[in-house]
């Protein structure tokens, strides 16, 4: 007898979308090399979009939501990972061109995969999630860009979301001076306790931007894009950097080049969904010796699978603090 599992499936018939639950096969899966028996997988705000058809992210239907996933190894043909072995996936076309973690199973490629750090849990991994290790991308981009901790104070935008949480977490154990900006003022208490020296009102970076304005930052992240971008980057330092990451606010960026061509600043982009797989393994390296785990939980709300529906539109209303960890089997 075949073995089912749940699975969470988006189907569309011409313009309407639908989301539910759906009992599939091994073989129904797309292909890979790699059987995972998923544990967890996370929200993101491209969770939220494919969830509530809000955009085009996915590219093929029916499709597995969930951009992220964690588990165990059932089976590997290229013999890169043992069966029982704990693996992690990011992005790599999950939940756009390939089936995603929101299933009690995965088959994927085991290039895509890493495995997971010996001190970290799969529940931690995936508080990590694609949003905490485009973090640390930021943060190691900024890094190779000079950015360093006696040369002044970095902002992070969206502060509060994913991203920005666990970016204030690991630049402040990192000895940086953090700037959180944020549209929500109940969440400045989080927001110092995570690290943030001083909360920043999302509002104050959403006016006009000026081609530039005061010199405040040595350097950003931003998981915002738009106008906000554009007010980080009149604000940078000379020789300082942004690393840019996400578009919350748009994906336009209605800025000056003064600030490139007058203060030699650098704007970073950091892309989490096609990154090598060396630097990959880097992050999660990094992840696990500069993130402080207790504040990492600090940040988590636990989603059941049965209830991500809802929680995808949250998501994209600003309602979700931190890290949402799902569990695929609840």
């Amino acid at each position: 007898m075949v073995e089912r599992f749940r699975a969470m499936m988006v189907t569309k018939e011409g313009d309407a979308q639908s989301v539910g639950f759906q009992e599939i096969a091994v073989d129904d899966l797309m292909s890979g090399d790699t059987v995972v028996n998923v544990e967890f997988s996370t929200l993101n705000y491209k969770d939220g979009l494919v969830l509530t058809g809000a955009a085009p992210v996915a590219r093929t239907f029916p499709m597995i939501p969930g951009i992220d996933l964690v588990g165990t190894v059932e089976s590997c043909e290229s013999g890169e990972f043992a069966p029982g072995a704990h693996v992690i996936q990011n992005g790599f076309g999950l939940s756009e061109t390939h089936f995603g973690g929101y299933a009690a199973k995965a088959r994927v490629k085991s290039e895509w995969l890493v495995a997971l750090p010996e001190n970290m849990t799969p529940r931690q991994a995936m508080a990590i999630g694609t949003a905490g290790y485009t973090a640390m991308l930021c943060v190691m981009a900024l890094e190779d860009a000079g950015v360093t901790p006696d040369k002044g104070p970095v902002l992070v935008t969206g502060a509060a979301g994913g991203v920005g949480s666990v970016a204030v977490a690991l630049l402040a154990k990192l000895g940086f001076e953090v700037v959180a900006s944020t549209g929500r003022a109940e969440e400045e208490a989080y927001l110092k306790d995570l690290g943030a020296s001083s909360i920043v009102a999302r509002d104050d970076l959403s006016g006009k931007p000026r081609a530039m304005a005061k010199e405040n930052y040595a350097g950003a992240v931003d998981s915002v894009g738009s106008t906000t971008l554009a007010n980080v980057l009149s604000q940078i330092k000379y020789g300082g950097a942004v690393a840019a990451c996400g578009l919350a606010g748009g994906m336009d960026l209605p800025a000056s080049v003064a600030p490139f061509i007058l203060r030699g600043v650098s704007l970073l982009g950091i892309d989490s969904v096609q990154a090598p797989i060396e630097r990959r393994r880097e992050a999660y390296k990094r992840l696990a010796q500069d993130l402080d785990l207790e504040k990492l939980e600090s940040m988590i709300t636990d989603v059941p699978l049965s209830e991500i529906v809802e929680w995808g539109g949250k998501i994209l209303a600003g309602q979700v603090r931190g890290r949402a960890v799902v569990d695929v089997n609840a």
